[in-house]
């Protein structure tokens, strides 16, 4: 048994790590929330425009988001390279594989723009999506598809700050882009007659006339919120000391296939595992737009307010793998473990909480989102659900993050795709469509989240199976580059 010395000892440097751990993560959470308030904001303007736009914003989401996290993820294989780094006193070498992430990032973010622009009808037309969701969706994906290369570069700017310690810059640039989200959302969305119930008859003419574009200027706010954000952060780096001898705009390095080999070898496997996992959703959402407008409305409000209380687990998964790259970065290996196991602690703390604020608060929140009692009724019993597995999604998410930290990425991928798509989805599709024969009948939507449910636990399992292979193993002097 452990000695109180060794017990006050290991509580210590048990809270010290969690200082370290929420210093990162807090404003990482808060960008997060930022983004996801964008997300929040379009679905509250646009509900109480109509249940169609409702509809098309909700289902153009479910088609651009993944796609935008599918770049994110590759992009935040710069993170833990930029760590180990900057561990390891080597900060010659991060300047020339930041240039290597954005000559990626403009690749994949005029790649997304062309797919939002050009292939989202057939994939309405093959998921049988009303005409009218699928005119006005495609219109909305049509100018959000512009922004994609802005918040590609931004992406990758943040992967970098975030890399090196600095995460509070991702925090203002992501209010920047709320700031400029919510008046753009009112004026394109609600045109000259939103102005008119807003600020009263006086005003001019020219403004008064200002047409409603409902989900289409939904899309335009969304453009001109993530240009913003990717301008603002090359600036502010440009002109920051915070990033010490690294000088990112000093000169501009070419595109060198080894170094971009190894972000797409780090990174790759993380933008797929995030694609999985956020196209669980999506199909889902397809999946269900033929059971009406008031369950697609209801499944985007219940997943929007729980996706808000999941920023903070999101969030300090995000800051493990800046902590266990430094720690690695400095040849650690006992702290890098401590630091994954400790960080997993508390994220399960958060998680407890974060369905104690369902319990007490969630019937509250829906009705900020629609007035529609239907709806409102339909998303309070898939809170329900979403309570079940706020835990099994938290614990994931973390370790994940702190396998990333040691750029052990591969099997994160091959994990999500079982546990989300065979699992998650497989799994949910059939008790949605066809039940479970001879004891229930289909399901329907709820079907699908008991799927989500079933899915988040078993990648929860498996990946915590790998932790502790992969800590375990570097502790011991094995397997020292794991992602090899």
């Amino acid at each position: 048994m452990p000695s109180p010395l060794a017990k006050s000892v290991r509580l210590a440097r048990s809270a010290r790590e969690t200082r370290l751990l929420l210093r990162l993560a807090l404003p990482i959470c808060g960008a997060q929330l930022a983004q996801a308030g964008m997300g929040a904001t379009d679905i509250m303007m646009t509900g109480r425009l109509s249940a169609s736009d409702l509809a098309a914003v909700s289902v153009g989401s479910s088609l651009w988001m993944p796609l935008m996290l599918f770049m994110t993820g590759t992009l935040m294989g710069l993170t833990p390279i930029v760590a180990q780094l900057l561990g390891g006193a080597n900060t010659q070498r991060i300047r020339p594989s930041v240039h290597q992430a954005l000559w990626v990032a403009l690749v994949l973010g005029i790649a997304a723009g062309l797919l939002l622009w050009f292939s989202v009808m057939p994939i309405f037309m093959l998921m049988d999506v009303p005409s009218s969701v699928a005119t006005l969706s495609a219109a909305y994906l049509s100018a959000v598809a512009f922004g994609m290369p802005g918040v590609a570069l931004f992406q990758a700017l943040r992967a970098f700050s975030d890399g090196m310690n600095h995460t509070r810059p991702s925090l203002w640039f992501s209010l920047l882009g709320l700031a400029v989200n919510i008046p753009s959302n009112f004026v394109l969305i609600y045109g000259g007659a939103g102005l008119i119930d807003l600020f009263g008859p006086g005003l001019p003419t020219s403004l008064q006339e200002l047409p409603a574009l409902g989900a289409l200027g939904c899309g335009i706010a969304t453009a001109l919120s993530m240009w913003t954000m990717g301008i603002a952060m090359a600036i502010y780096i440009h002109r920051s000391r915070a990033y010490g001898e690294v000088t990112l705009w000093h000169s501009l390095t070419p595109p060198r296939r080894n170094m971009i080999g190894e972000l797409l070898y780090v990174g790759l496997p993380i933008g797929i595992s995030i694609f999985v996992e956020v196209t669980l959703f999506t199909l889902i959402a397809l999946f269900i737009a033929g059971l009406g407008e008031v369950v697609v409305a209801a499944h985007q409000v219940a997943l929007n307010v729980t996706s808000i209380l999941f920023m903070l687990p999101l969030s300090l998964g995000m800051a493990l793998t800046v902590r266990v790259g430094n720690s690695l970065g400095h040849d650690r290996p006992e702290q890098a473990r401590f630091v994954a196991w400790n960080g997993l602690a508390i994220c399960l703390l958060v998680a407890i909480l974060n369905d104690l604020l369902l319990w007490l608060g969630a019937e509250q929140v829906i009705s900020l989102y629609t007035h529609n009692e239907q709806v409102q009724s339909l998303a309070l019993s898939l809170v329900g659900l979403a309570m079940i597995y706020q835990i099994s999604d938290s614990m994931q998410v973390n370790m994940a993050g702190a396998l990333r930290g040691y750029k052990d990425t591969r099997i994160i991928m091959v994990i999500t795709l079982v546990s989300y798509w065979l699992i998650g989805l497989g799994g949910g599709h059939w008790l949605g469509t066809r039940g479970v024969p001879g004891f229930m009948d289909s399901l329907g939507v709820y079907g699908y989240w008991i799927g989500l449910v079933a899915g988040l636990t078993a990648a929860a399992l498996l990946l915590g199976l790998r932790l502790h292979k992969i800590s375990k193993a570097q502790c011991n002097g094995e397997n020292a580059s794991p992602s090899e």
